[in-house]
């Protein structure tokens, strides 16, 4: 699961919806469920997630889609283990972002 988005300040919800190819509402219920999704809003009430917003979905989906926590095991991992779970996190990212690069390499040899 190695999501690639373009540097930016904040983020759209149907930007996020896209990249991580799920609903906008499951983005919004992940939102309620988990206290450390903080997006800004503004006056319309448009969700704007910042680059810390999109690591800690990142993060939930890991945990909810990948290693098929329930909610209430993955807000207990988080709240408990999240520094350990974070740094494992960010290793199988980096990694699969090589793999990727790897295979790029590969298909233009």
């Amino acid at each position: 699961m190695f999501i690639e988005l373009p540097e930016k300040r904040y983020y759209g919800i149907g930007e996020l919806a896209k990249a991580f190819d799920v609903n906008t509402s499951l983005i919004r219920f992940w939102e309620k469920e988990f206290d450390i999704l903080k997006p800004k809003k503004n006056a319309k009430g448009n969700r704007k997630f910042t680059p810390e917003d999109v690591n800690n979905l990142k993060l939930i989906y890991h945990l909810v889609k990948v290693r098929g926590f329930t909610l209430e095991g993955a807000k207990t991992h988080l709240k408990e283990e999240k520094q350990k779970t974070l740094s494992k996190f960010e290793i199988i990212s980096k990694l699969e972002g090589v793999k990727n690069q790897l295979i790029k390499i590969k298909e233009q040899l």
